[in-house]
C-alpha cells in the first residue's frame, strides 16, 4: 500500500515488470498486473524454492523520499508471501517510462477521483 494514498502499488500501476527466474533456467515475464499475481501464485505453490524474483518498479515522482522504504517493503511482502530467501527477491527502481495517472487502473483513479 501506498502510505500517502492507502492504494495498493500495483493498482497505482507502480510495478513495471516482475520476473521469476527459475533453478532450471526458465523464466516467466510479465508486465500485466494480473499475469504477476497467477506468475506469483505458481511459484508459491511450487516445489522450487529456488527461484529468483525480479521487480522493476517505479514511484510517483522521482524525488520520493519513501523510495528506499518501498523497495524494503516490496521485498519483504514477497519474501513473506513465498516464503523465499530475502537474497531471492530484488527490486529495482526505474523511472523510464516515467509514471503518470493513465498507468492507474480503473478503481485506483475513481478512489483518488480521477
Amino acid at each position: 500500500m501506498d502510505p500517502e494514498l492507502n492504494v495498493n502499488i500495483v493498482d497505482l500501476g507502480l510495478i513495471y515488470e516482475i520476473e521469476i527466474l527459475r533453478q532450471s533456467g526458465t523464466a516467466h515475464s510479465s508486465r500485466s498486473a494480473q499475469d504477476d499475481k497467477v506468475a506469483l501464485k505458481s511459484l508459491a505453490t511450487s516445489s522450487n524454492k529456488q527461484a529468483i524474483v525480479s521487480i522493476v518498479m517505479t514511484l510517483t515522482t522521482p524525488g520520493c523520499p519513501l523510495g528506499g522504504w518501498f523497495v524494503e517493503q516490496v521485498r519483504l511482502a514477497v519474501v513473506s508471501e513465498l516464503k523465499l530467501k530475502p537474497d531471492q527477491v530484488m527490486v529495482e527502481i526505474t523511472f523510464d517510462p516515467p509514471w503518470s495517472q493513465e498507468l492507474m487502473g480503473k478503481e485506483a483513479r475513481e478512489k483518488l477521483g480521477f
